[in-house]
């Protein structure tokens, strides 16, 4: 896929504030400082796209960018909307500002009409954390489709490299019957951009289909 423009469209506190569901849309997520902004800077090539704090837990609300949506003077036929949702785990607010991120969260990802696929970011260095293990569980209660999107591979060396994935693996098997589908990307690298934008340009056809 050929990213010919990205642009942010707008910050929703509250999915009824969402833009129109015109396009595709791939709804981005993960704990706090989980590289989500450098990811989706690299996925865009842009090198400004989505804001990079340090302070876990910046985003707070619902951020839209518009995809390959500049065609003028018509809308582009395979515009697709990306979606920086708030990070969850830890972060320096306070309590209930995190359930109201979580809530809203939730809230966007259940009623969410033309959301084609999460991506659940998890960060390579760690081992499988018990908060990302039942947001994804949670997911799959709910029937939505998501895929798993390591991030920060470039900080692994090379024997973490070939450990991270089967311990993931082994702990994702203990409730589900198979692992979805994996990403493995560094953000600094570029890599696994290509295969990213592979599935989404190719459930972009499936959506489109329908």
């Amino acid at each position: 896929m050929e990213i010919r423009n990205a642009e942010f469209l707008k910050s929703s506190a509250h999915p009824k504030e969402c833009p129109p569901p015109d396009f595709p849309e791939y709804a981005f997520i993960g704990r706090s400082n989980v590289g989500k902004s450098s990811l989706i800077n690299m996925l865009a090539n842009r090198n400004k796209l989505a804001k990079i704090s340090g302070t876990p837990g910046k985003t707070q609300l619902i951020n839209h960018f518009v995809i390959n949506g500049v065609e003028l003077p018509a809308i582009s036929e395979d515009a697709w909307y990306l979606v920086d949702l708030p990070g969850f785990g830890y972060a320096k607010v306070s309590k209930s500002s995190r359930v109201k991120w979580q809530r809203t969260s939730e809230q966007y990802l259940t009623g969410r009409a033309n959301l084609a696929c999460v991506m659940m970011l998890l960060d390579s260095r760690h081992p499988p954390q018990k908060v990302d293990l039942e947001f994804m569980a949670w997911m799959g209660e709910n029937g939505l489709p998501f895929v798993m999107v390591f991030t920060k591979v470039d900080k692994l060396n090379q024997s973490e490299r070939a450990e991270f994935l089967p311990r993931y693996e082994t702990e994702m098997l203990k409730r589900w019957h198979r692992v979805p589908p994996v990403y493995v990307t560094s953000a600094e690298k570029g890599d696994g951009r290509d295969e990213l934008l592979r599935f989404i340009e190719q459930t972009n056809e499936l959506y489109t289909a329908v």
